[in-house]
């Protein structure tokens, strides 16, 4: 089974207030499309500029509009251990099924450092925790055997790791895949090239598209998952436009203006990062209205 989760943007003012109304507006079409899970508060959900009475609010108004219907993966990443934990601790008393760790740093870590932080954090929140291999921002890469290690520990369930380039997509599953227990989850995210890692053996699609575009994502996992490789390649190649704009902007910076132009909430990301200047906006208008998406 290929699991879609999909990742929304959090919307917020300027003074980092998350804006509740516009949130649940963003997360009903996810729940009404049948995705297999939400990703709150993931990098695209902005979570390192958010205070932690912020996160904790925007999970209780997701729990509340999501009411059971979706499991809720939340992002619990802070640069201080205990920060972390308590990040942990709150998306479970809210209501969370599972927490997205991220080796968030400002002094380069090791991988000792980071095994003891995401132990720790697993073992002292209770709350099952997906490792977030996220070396664009985070500047760790978790190796193979960092992954094996920490797929050992009680609690740690699973890994988002960024999707390689096709042709190696298949080797790194295999090499994943042989580092952990067979009921460790291997998720890939990077939506341009998830495709080829879902076909070599992947088993979630963590996507920042499938936070605006539930159904047309759900097309390309079900043809994954029955085994159609030329249609989840077809629908991919499509939306090749939309996935240059990812690459060349930023796929955070794209999800803002695409909420924008699509009607779900008038958010700016947070400073110091900037909107998209009214070229870009009106270069994503166009390729939103050619991929007519859903």
């Amino acid at each position: 089974m290929t699991v879609l989760s999909a990742f929304p943007i959090t919307p917020s003012n300027a003074d980092g207030q998350v804006d509740l109304g516009a949130l649940r507006t963003i997360l009903q079409p996810l729940v009404e499309a049948g995705v297999g899970s939400i990703g709150l508060l993931g990098s695209t959900g902005t979570y390192p500029f958010l205070a932690r009475h912020q996160r904790r609010r925007a999970v209780e108004a997701a729990v509340e509009a999501i009411a059971g219907r979706v499991p809720l993966l939340v992002g619990v990443g802070a640069l201080r251990t205990d920060e972390a934990v308590r990040m942990a601790q709150d998306a479970k008393g809210a209501g969370a099924q599972a927490g997205l760790l991220a080796a968030m740093s400002y002094t380069p870590l090791t991988e000792d450092e980071v095994f003891e932080h995401c132990a720790t954090v697993a073992r002292d929140s209770g709350l099952p925790l997906c490792l977030y291999d996220n070396p664009g921002t985070t500047h760790f890469r978790f190796t193979p055997e960092l992954v094996g290690r920490l797929a050992r520990v009680p609690g740690i369930v699973a890994v988002k790791s960024p999707s390689p380039e096709p042709e190696a997509a298949a080797e790194h599953v295999r090499v994943l895949r042989a580092a952990v227990p067979a009921e460790f989850t291997l998720g890939y995210s990077g939506d341009w090239n998830a495709v080829e890692a879902l076909l070599a053996g992947g088993e979630a699609w963590y996507s920042v598209f499938a936070g605006l575009f539930p159904r047309s994502a759900l097309a390309i996992t079900r043809a994954v998952e029955i085994g159609d490789a030329a249609e989840a390649r077809r629908l991919n190649a499509r939306l090749a436009p939309l996935w240059e704009l990812f690459r060349t902007f930023s796929s955070l910076r794209v999800a803002y203006a695409c909420a924008d132009l699509l009607g779900l909430c008038r958010a700016e990301p947070p400073r110091p990062i900037l909107p998209v200047t009214e070229e870009v906006r009106r270069q994503i208008a166009d390729t939103l209205a050619t991929l007519e998406l859903s």
